[in-house]
C-alpha cells in the first residue's frame, strides 16, 4: 500500500470514526420503554407542571427551538395534531432550547403553538430539562403513554398521528 493509499485510508477512517462518534453523541438520552425522569418546571403562564401531571393522559413532550428550521417547519404539523387529538387525551409540553425569549414567544404565537404547557430552558442546550432528556439536536420529541413511559423517540409525525390513532381506538 503506498502513502498515498495509507493516508487516504486514514482520512476515510478518522471520518467515518467522527460521524459515528456524532450520531451516538446526538441521539436522545431515552429510548422506546423507558420512564420518563421526575422533573419540576414553572411554565410560561407561571403555573408549574411535574411529571406526575402528565399522567393519565398521552404527551407529546417537544423539545425544539424559535432559531430552528426544521423545528419552526414541523410546529404546524404538531399545531394541527393537537387540534385533531386534544379533546381525545394528547396534551403537548412544548421546551424551547432558546437564548432570546422574544423570539421564542413570537415563534409560538406565529407557528400557531396553542396548548398550554410551554418553558424554555434560556440557557439553550444547558438548561435543567434539556440536560435530564438527554437533548442534544432539536427538534426532539418523546410521545409518553399515560402510565409515564415513552412510546416513541422523534417519530414523524404521521407516525404520532397513526399510534395515537391505534392506541386510543383500543379504548
Amino acid at each position: 500500500m503506498s502513502r498515498h493509499q495509507r493516508n487516504l485510508l486514514l482520512l476515510v477512517t478518522a471520518v467515518v470514526l467522527f460521524l459515528a462518534a456524532r450520531h451516538f453523541w446526538q441521539k436522545p438520552r431515552f429510548i422506546q420503554g423507558e420512564r420518563i425522569p421526575d422533573f419540576s418546571i414553572r411554565l410560561a403562564d407561571g403555573s408549574s407542571l411535574s411529571r406526575g401531571d402528565l399522567e393519565g393522559q398521552y404527551t407529546l413532550l417537544h423539545f425544539w427551538g424559535s432559531w430552528c428550521g426544521p423545528c419552526r417547519k414541523e410546529n404546524p404539523r404538531l399545531a394541527a395534531l393537537y387540534r385533531e387529538w386534544q379533546d381525545r387525551g394528547l396534551a403537548i409540553l412544548s421546551v424551547g432550547v432558546e437564548k432570546d425569549s422574544t423570539a421564542w414567544m413570537k415563534a409560538r404565537l406565529a407557528d400557531g403553538l396553542d396548548w398550554s404547557w410551554h418553558f424554555a430552558d434560556f440557557q439553550h442546550f444547558s438548561g435543567e430539562m434539556t440536560r435530564r432528556f438527554g437533548v442534544r439536536e432539536i427538534p426532539t420529541t418523546y410521545l409518553i403513554d399515560p402510565d409515564g413511559i415513552i412510546i416513541g423517540v422523534n417519530l414523524p409525525v404521521e407516525d404520532i398521528n397513526r399510534m395515537l390513532e391505534r392506541r386510543l381506538s383500543e379504548n
